[in-house]
């Protein structure tokens, strides 16, 4: 879908600037989450990084300039467009709310105050981590070259990131000998609950490129696929 997208869209254009706009949310959301990361994993005091609310701010200014650009375009220049501007609001929208999980997860360290380690999840969780970190590089490579074939692949290599969120947090719920305060298993799970969210919308981008607009987020149909 993104290269048909890309086809329509004049240089210099409201739909290009808009476009444009939408790699510097893609950057900027992989830099949040891996701040908060950080911040949330890896810091013994859990001091807050201002920097990522300046940047949740900026995101959110780029989601609503985007949607401004893509509406002037398509009041100006008629319906022929309007497949293409729909996918792109609907790709920043996703970009929005992964930039919302991220600072999610710093508002958890802040308000956790010290490094969260996962005790016999450790080794699950930073699995899941790196997947994560894997899947954002993955996704901005692909979404900036139109690749449909990464595309494909990244939808398939990462199917499994949801279902082990969930399976730890459900073990959280049920099991009361695990070992964790009760502040540990609150943290934990909301943070498994926040890299659940951030891989779905990233799921989401990935569709773009290789699904119509009215199939983004969803599986890939055979029919859909180029020849």
């Amino acid at each position: 879908m993104i290269k048909e997208l890309l086809s329509v869209f004049t240089k210099n254009s409201l739909m290009d600037r808009a476009y444009q706009q939408s790699f510097e949310m893609l950057d900027m959301t992989q830099e949040m989450f891996l701040k908060s990361k950080n911040i949330l994993r890896e810091s013994d005091t859990n001091e807050p990084d201002l920097s990522i609310n300046d940047q949740d701010s900026a995101v959110n200014r780029f989601q609503r300039n985007v949607r401004k650009d893509v509406f002037n375009h398509l009041t100006m220049s008629g319906t022929d467009e309007l497949a293409s501007g729909l996918v792109l609001v609907s790709i920043v929208i996703d970009l929005e709310r992964i930039g919302d999980h991220t600072k999610n997860i710093a508002d958890l360290a802040a308000t956790f105050e010290k490094r969260l380690q996962a005790g016999i999840f450790e080794e699950r969780l930073v699995k899941i981590e790196n997947a994560v970190k894997e899947k954002f590089e993955r996704v901005i490579k692909c979404f900036k070259d139109s690749d449909v074939e990464d595309g494909l692949e990244i939808l398939g290599d990462y199917k499994w990131i949801n279902a082990e969120c969930e399976e730890i947090v459900v073990e959280l719920i049920k099991d009361k000998e695990l070992g964790f305060d009760s502040g540990t298993a609150v943290a934990l799970s909301a943070y498994l609950r926040e890299l659940k969210r951030i891989n779905s919308h990233l799921k989401n981008v990935a569709t773009s490129v290789v699904n119509p607009f009215h199939r983004i987020g969803f599986k890939v149909k055979k029919k859909h696929l180029p020849e």
